[in-house]
């Protein structure tokens, strides 16, 4: 016991218990081999606050069911909840910084936990009605979001390629999520990717867009315009939500009914209604956008092409990749600009039934197909591979994008269209390519634990 207690505290905690003498009160010395048995109730109190804090708020409340003493130690806003925060939170955000330090760490480590689900990627999910033509910038809904954990807030960017030419990617951050100091959620969002840090949100209040980040299930939110300002808004499911609108509306009606019956004026009521929730409508600078989270983002040693990718297609424009497995042993590829165009379901880039690859070394056939074709890189790259980047092991593409896109259902395809193979490189990274083309799409990682890289 002791020596798990030496290896569980922290440094700055190993002063408050040494190792304990043969006389000291509650040790029971064992004859033959003189081991020291302690109980959990004889330690210093900030020793058992440690303890706990590696246990989750379930065990918690089993374990507080033990004594009294334990119970208040749960049910209060005691150490515990601080150490419990701390060991969970204390490296990604100031835990003492939330809600100004207002709140109680019982509620923090609850908000906390549910805010965590948002870090991560996000991809866009069906077409936005916020998008203006052209290059314009201003008023665009980010088509790939990244989440990440602030000093005080959870900051949501926008990730989009680089156009310098390069594999580095722009990450402009765009959504703020943060705690007022009586702990209900605020919400802001950038559309010109103005601020700078969490201290800057101040200074451009006027220019943010106040919205509600609603969870629909743990893999789906929506982003929506918080037009009444409602306190805590943020903090009411979209459930409720709906609801609370239903009822306001049935209040309405129920009003103008009865206005029109008994009063003269009635009508003249239900016209001025009208026009202010036309004028309420109208004064929206963003519709809601729905996104969907990208789950398993890095490769894994049992599906090494799984996760998000970056790379040239055939316009020399840096794009990302999604590739998953499905749930019938295959593998698609999509890139995630089309996952928020309609259809997008019918048009992966490529699909594949067989997930065998073939070790180094290959045919002499599969070596000429390899090298009789071009790299899409960046200009300043070389075609030429080699060390970590030479080919390890290859695998087959027996279905693409031209295969099933349902204009081309019922007519006569050429069953060798759709073969092509996957190179699969010593650095872990892979190119695709067609056999009815000549070139070859490699694709690079966007991110290493979890963390964009490249980011400018």
């Amino acid at each position: 016991m002791y020596r798990f207690f030496q290896q569980t505290v922290t440094p700055c905690h190993r002063h408050l218990y040494q190792e304990p003498p043969g006389n000291w009160p509650g040790n029971k010395m064992d004859s033959q081999n003189d081991s020291v048995s302690l109980q959990f109730t004889e330690f210093p109190e900030d020793i058992q606050l440690i303890i706990l804090s590696f246990l989750t708020p379930s065990e918690i409340t089993a374990f507080s069911c033990t004594s009294k003493r334990f119970n208040s130690l749960f049910n209060t806003d005691s150490k515990l909840w601080f150490f419990l925060c701390d060991r969970k939170f204390g490296s990604k955000t100031q835990i003492n910084k939330w809600a100004a330090g207002k709140i109680s760490f019982k509620r923090l480590y609850k908000i906390l936990s549910e805010l965590e689900n948002l870090i991560g990627f996000w991809r866009r999910s069906g077409p936005s009605k916020n998008d203006f033509d052209g290059d314009n910038k201003d008023n665009v809904a980010p088509v790939l979001l990244c989440f990440e954990w602030g000093p005080c807030c959870v900051i949501g960017s926008r990730v989009s390629g680089s156009k310098n030419g390069g594999y580095e990617v722009v990450k402009e951050p765009c959504l703020w999520v943060c705690l007022d100091s009586e702990g209900e959620r605020l919400s802001y969002l950038d559309l010109n990717c103005k601020v700078g840090g969490f201290d800057d949100l101040g200074c451009f209040e006027n220019e943010l867009i106040r919205v509600s980040v609603n969870f629909m299930g743990n893999c789906h939110f929506v982003v929506e315009e918080n037009v009444c300002f409602d306190k805590g808004g943020d903090t009411m499911s979209l459930g409720d939500k709906m609801m609370e609108s239903v009822g306001n509306q049935l209040m309405s009606d129920m009003y103008q009914y009865f206005a029109n019956r008994t009063s003269p004026g009635g009508e003249r009521w239900a016209r001025r209604q009208k026009r202010k929730e036309k004028e309420r409508k109208s004064g929206k600078k963003w519709e809601p956008e729905h996104y969907v989270k990208i789950v398993n983002c890095s490769p894994t040693p049992s599906r090494p092409l799984q996760g998000l990718w970056k790379g040239f297609c055939d316009a020399m424009k840096l794009d990302f990749y999604l590739v998953a497995y499905d749930d019938i042993g295959g593998i698609a590829c999509r890139m995630v600009e089309d996952s928020s165009k309609p259809f997008s379901g019918y048009a992966p880039v490529f699909w594949t039934s067989n997930t065998k690859f073939i070790e180094s070394p290959v045919s002499l056939e599969e070596q000429y197909i390899y090298d009789s074709r071009t790299h899409f890189r960046p200009p300043e790259a070389s075609d030429d591979i080699h060390g970590d980047e030479a080919v390890v092991r290859i695998m087959y593409i027996n279905s693409s994008y031209g295969l099933v896109t349902p204009n081309l259902a019922g007519t006569s395809v050429n069953s060798r269209q759709g073969e092509g193979r996957i190179w699969q490189y010593g650095d872990g990274t892979f190119g695709f390519g067609f056999l009815r083309d000549n070139h070859i799409v490699d694709l690079k990682h966007i991110t290493r634990n979890d963390n964009l890289i490249d980011t400018t």
